[in-house]
């Protein structure tokens, strides 16, 4: 069945308007209260949040709509995504919800919810949820005396980072290091350069002024030009760009250059393996990620397995198969051994981790393959379904028999956005070049 409020990152929207107004966001609140009100017992939900200005109203919203189904909140404020996976388990909450639109621009927010045991909700949880937002007489209220308190939590911040911190190990720090430190103007903009300074780091910070609207603008881990100029400026051993609620990270290395998330789960995997803490055999990926990564773990003797998009889906395969490395080439890093999502700090800590043990440049630890010419371009679309349409067809089929067995194609609309993702990728980057225009033009023109 297909889902009508629920992308692939939860619920997702521009604020004040659709599934992000006060009145929508209420009633996924009492509905992901009466889905996971079980039993008698004092139920309780944690709430985090980054630093979006519609936060202030979509908390309030939310925290209304469980109260009214019986939970009592606990509210942390600004706090990353992983956090409040990590402390929806800590503190026994039978729900945990997040609000944030991840990488998005400010005008935009979301909802995304994690069950008891910190992992992002199922796609039968979600349509559970979608049915009672569409027959509100499934949702039940509490009886008056029934009904949830809420408090702030005023520590959340100072467990997380105690959290990230023992991740790192325990007989090493990151004395010598001169880190750049891009936050978004997000969720990590206080925890991420505290966990580093207290680790040892020398700690220069970019993008940690948030005003409210200045989330992911020009920063962060989708515009890395300002990291990148950073450590090339002030002669930096590695930058971390962050997006806006950090469960997302892109590096950056000694001389500037972006290293993505297909490279840093490359070292993962491999130092993993040759230490022997390797999962699986491999790693869990996603279709998006670059073909070079498939060729260099096979040349390693570790296997790579796509899912479609969407960290949720590469951690569900994650757990149904015994992997514990995984994630996106947009820097989603999932490293199961410490958290049960992408965790942009956890995965920073950890190629810093092995930065220090092989005591060489950034740019020698972490560029371990070369990538295949890839080309990415989105094509914009209200309603209706241009990739249905006969001639784009036709021109999808002539695109792949073009490549042949030296490269892939992938079409998709975006789960998070009102666009259609066109990736080729390929040996010969003209060939690519030319099959990604074509195809955005045949489908720009049935989109229109």
């Amino acid at each position: 069945m297909a889902r009508k409020y629920f992308g692939t990152d939860g619920v997702r929207g521009t604020a004040n308007s659709g599934a992000m107004t006060a009145e929508m966001v209420l009633k996924i609140g009492m509905a992901a209260g009466n889905l996971y009100r079980r039993g008698n017992h004092r139920h309780r939900v944690v709430i985090g949040k980054d630093t979006r200005l519609s936060g202030y109203m979509l908390e309030q919203a939310l925290t209304a709509g469980l109260l009214a189904a019986g939970m009592d909140v606990f509210l942390f404020g600004p706090l990353p995504t992983p956090a409040v996976a990590m402390l929806t388990r800590s503190m026994r909450a039978d729900l945990g919800v997040m609000i944030s639109a991840s990488h998005n621009p400010f005008q935009d927010n979301g909802i995304k919810i994690f069950g008891p045991d910190g992992f992002k909700l199922s796609d039968e949880q979600e349509l559970e949820i979608e049915a009672m937002l569409d027959d509100p007489k499934l949702m039940a209220l509490a009886a008056p005396d029934k009904i949830g308190r809420a408090k702030r939590i005023e520590d959340a911040q100072a467990r997380y980072i105690e959290f990230a911190k023992r991740t790192y190990p325990k007989d090493m720090t990151l004395d010598g290091l001169r880190v750049v430190i891009d936050t978004a103007n997000g969720a990590a903009y206080k925890v991420a350069p505290t966990a580093l300074w207290e680790l040892g780091a020398e700690v220069i910070q970019i993008g940690h002024e948030p005003n409210g609207i200045n989330i992911n603008e020009k920063c962060g881990s989708t515009h890395t030009e300002a990291m990148c100029a950073k450590v090339k400026e002030l002669r930096a051993d590695i930058g971390i760009a962050l997006d806006g609620d950090a469960d997302r990270v892109i590096i950056a290395d000694d001389k500037g250059k972006v290293v993505d998330g297909d490279q840093l789960m490359a070292l993962m995997a491999t130092s993993w393996a040759r230490r022997g803490e390797l999962q699986g055999g491999g790693l869990v990926a996603t279709i998006m990620s670059n073909l070079g990564l498939e060729r260099y773990l096979v040349d390693q003797k570790l296997s790579l397995v796509r899912t479609k998009v969407g960290d949720r889906y590469v951690v569900e395969h994650m757990r149904a198969h015994g992997f514990n490395v995984g994630g996106e080439q947009s820097g989603h890093i999932v490293l199961s051994d410490f958290s049960t999502t992408g965790d942009g700090l956890l995965a920073a800590l950890q190629v810093l981790a092995e930065v220090k043990r092989a005591d060489k440049p950034v740019s020698e630890v972490c560029n371990l393959f070369t990538p295949l010419p890839q080309i990415l371009k989105n094509v914009k679309f209200k309603e209706g379904a241009p990739l249905q349409d006969n001639q784009v067809q036709k021109m999808i089929a002539d695109a792949e028999q073009r490549l042949g067995n030296s490269g892939r194609l992938v079409i998709r609309p975006s789960g998070t956005e009102p666009v259609i993702r066109v990736m080729a990728e390929g040996d010969d980057e003209q060939l690519v070049r030319n099959i990604v225009d074509e195809l955005c033009g045949v489908i720009a023109k049935a989109a229109a």
